[in-house]
């Protein structure tokens, strides 16, 4: 097989290193193979080396086997689904997306800030913010709207 990785050995691998990266104790960096393997033992999960967790991240194996892909679901608290159902792999995406601009300190600061506003005045600071995104390019789905 060599180095070859089939579509579904990608998708999974960018799942898992998805997980890997964004879900990780506060203050310090993401878990490390080994940590990973132990927890899911610790759990009582199924048995996994390293290597083997290596070669999901990797896309190198497509088809580790339902209790795996539960026990890797469970050690970072996402749904097992996740893995095998595409709307549910969005929602999870969009609770991660968040996750990671919540470890931004300048979007935490302004988000406690906003604690408190009316209901009102915080659909006039979203408004303001998505304006902005627009004009910087970051909604990739709309087009900056001329004189808004």
């Amino acid at each position: 097989m060599g180095d070859e990785v089939s579509e579904e050995g990608r998708i999974l691998a960018e799942k898992v290193d998805r997980l890997f990266q964004v879900i990780h104790p506060a203050g310090r960096g993401p878990y490390s193979l080994r940590e990973v393997a132990q927890g899911i033992a610790d759990r009582g999960g199924p048995t996994m080396s390293a290597s083997f967790l290596h070669q999901l991240r990797k896309g190198q194996r497509d088809n580790p086997g339902i209790k795996y892909l539960k026990a890797l679901a469970d050690f970072f608290g996402v749904p097992p689904s996740y893995f095998f159902d595409e709307e549910e792999g969005r929602r999870v995406d969009t609770e991660l997306s968040l996750l990671e601009s919540m470890r931004d300190s300048q979007v935490r600061s302004v988000a406690l800030r906003a604690s408190g506003l009316s209901p009102e005045t915080l659909r006039t600071v979203q408004a303001i913010i998505e304006r902005a995104r627009e004009l910087e390019g970051l909604n990739k789905n709309e087009q900056p709207r001329e004189g808004a």
